[in-house]
């Protein structure tokens, strides 16, 4: 080898980057216009049309009180088929089974899957779409959530934490992206974020989650860049506060009545504040939504 490292320095600098491709638009390419409501429908008929919900999704957290309020959601608006993937769904066991009585229709699987886990996830999303005969949508649902000072925290959980928010998603992504060039379908996908990912929280120190909040706001944009050409659409939601069990109890009193002072509605949003924008993306209405991110927050987000 020569000296200063000569041959790593040709190899670098006579490298060729890959390029990402853009669609054409042409009526030929996977983001070609969607073809207009049928003339014979009714006005009624067309606003369901608009929003109808077309083919088989999975949503990664699936048990998870916000990831079942989406998932019977989507049911509402024509899903055909869903599977909800999570490390706990016997947690989730009787919600899970007022679905399936609710929509006997769909069919509604559930997959044990670790989102850290790449080969787990390709193996699921694999079988799903062999179950359900294609997958369509994503909504990565999943994620945890730590209150540590910065100077506190040990490595463990900032890894933990990124790994199942920010890497997890990824992985999700990628697999069912994966398959959804395979299938030659084209289809949606679904990041949930976080007003986290936007500005820092007040009053409980959570660096590590911010962080990996903030990642999936940008890694949408990068993921909808690439993949548009596949037909593929990328978009997040970023809630606020929301009522649910993760922000109940006598400890969180204080923390709650600073959150409701600091939001021009003076409150937390309920689950089902999110199926509206959840809908909106993973429906016809949304066909031309992509690198979006829709913050539902109650206006918490000016100050």
């Amino acid at each position: 080898m020569a000296q200063n490292g000569e041959p790593a320095r040709d190899a670098l600098v006579n490298r060729q980057l890959p390029e990402m491709q853009l669609s054409d638009g042409s009526s030929s390419s996977m983001t070609a216009p969607p073809p207009p409501a049928p003339p014979y429908l009714s006005g009624e008929g067309r606003a369901v049309y608009r929003f109808n919900v077309e083919g088989n999704a999975i949503i990664t957290g699936g048990a998870g009180t916000l990831a079942l309020e989406g998932a019977r959601a989507l049911l509402e608006h024509g899903l055909s088929g869903l599977a909800l993937f999570d490390l706990n769904l016997q947690q989730a066991a009787d919600p899970i089974a007022a679905l399936r009585t609710d929509f006997p229709d769909a069919k509604i699987i559930t997959k044990k899957v670790d989102v850290r886990d790449a080969e787990s996830i390709g193996a699921a999303v694999n079988e799903t779409a062999g179950q359900l005969g294609s997958v369509d949508i994503l909504c990565c649902f999943a994620g945890v959530v730590g209150c540590t000072h910065a100077l506190d925290m040990s490595v463990d959980e900032w890894k933990r934490t990124m790994d199942i928010n920010s890497t997890g998603s990824f992985l999700c992504a990628q697999a069912v992206a994966r398959q959804m060039v395979d299938q030659n379908s084209g289809g949606t996908i679904v990041f949930i974020a976080s007003i986290s990912g936007h500005r820092v929280n007040f009053p409980q120190p959570q660096a590590a989650y911010n962080v990996s909040k903030a990642s999936l706001l940008h890694l949408k944009n990068c993921l909808a860049a690439e993949w548009s050409r596949y037909g593929i659409r990328v978009n997040s939601i970023s809630p606020g506060y929301m009522d649910t069990i993760l922000n109940e109890g006598a400890g969180l009193e204080r923390a709650r009545n600073v959150w409701a002072n600091r939001n021009p509605m003076g409150r937390m949003g309920v689950p089902q504040e999110l199926t509206g924008p959840l809908v909106l993306l993973c429906s016809a209405a949304g066909s031309y939504i992509n690198a979006a991110d829709i913050v539902v927050d109650g206006g918490a987000i000016v100050f």
